[in-house]
């Protein structure tokens, strides 16, 4: 039996959140999603998720909400995080955080684990996240081989070292936070889905879903900008992954972007 995945690249803003609005049953059709994953912790005005965002994917039939290094920009994201066991941090933050970082989500084919995670080059200095993952990865199997990883992080090399850390372990290690979609969606030769990063759910008209003139101003002038959530040209990014229920090994991986990028000046 197949288990079909969606999962959507980090939700940035309103904007985000009007495209999974649209695009989402539409996906879910042509897919025959069992499961939808989805990253949300841009969610709320770009920084942050909190009940409003997440009663709103929720609705949208999202099984499980990744988080990362934003997730608790927003103080009521803490409240959220207290109460809501399908809205997830990443796993590898110091013991007492506040929250989950993984989920056992039920389908109509079985269960389905998923796990946040957190790099720490360029980033935060917090858990080892190959260590938390080897850990509760242990855990997970004794419930179901279908495992999805959103491992939030900085460095290509750290997402590379995660996937071939975890080939044969778990059914897919899906790159998240450069909010750019990378085109090396492959699976590795045991079994898992992987690709460097699935892109944004926002505005790319953008520097990484923010408006330019701040986020520009950052980098010519080395002195704090407000951030705001840009607001043009939206797209949807996110991946198709097919699994094996019984083996936990996937069978098939698809970047979706939609609309496409113009690739053209007419």
């Amino acid at each position: 039996m197949i288990i079909n995945i969606l999962f959507i690249g980090d939700v940035i803003g309103k904007p985000g959140l009007n495209m999974i609005q649209t695009w989402l049953p539409v996906l879910e059709k042509k897919y025959q999603a069992d499961i939808i994953i989805a990253n949300g912790e841009n969610a709320s005005d770009g920084k942050g998720f909190t009940e409003k965002e997440a009663k709103a994917f929720f609705a949208l039939g999202i099984k499980a909400v990744t988080g990362g290094n934003h997730t608790w920009d927003k103080p009521q994201s803490q409240e959220l995080l207290k109460s809501e066991p399908r809205a997830l941090r990443p796993l590898n933050y110091p013991r007492g955080t506040y929250g989950n970082g993984y989920y056992i989500a039920e389908t109509p084919k079985g269960k389905v684990g998923v796990i946040s995670l957190q790099g720490r080059t360029y980033m935060s200095p917090i858990d080892c996240p190959f260590r938390t993952a080897e850990w509760v990865i242990g855990k997970i199997q004794h419930e179901t081989k279908i495992i999805i990883v959103d491992f939030h992080a900085e460095a290509t090399a750290e997402k590379l070292a995660m996937i071939n850390f975890l080939d044969g372990k778990v059914s897919a290690v899906i790159g998240t936070h450069t909010h750019i979609p990378t085109a090396d969606e492959r699976i590795f030769p045991k079994g898992a889905a992987y690709i460097t990063d699935a892109g944004m759910t926002g505005p790319y008209d953008s520097i990484i879903g923010m408006k330019t003139e701040a986020a520009l101003n950052r980098f010519l002038y080395q002195t704090p900008q407000k951030y705001q959530t840009a607001t043009e040209q939206v797209h949807l990014c996110g991946l198709f992954i097919k699994v094996d229920c019984e083996t936990g090994n996937a069978k098939q991986i698809e970047r979706i972007l939609l609309p496409e990028f113009d690739k053209k000046n007419e």
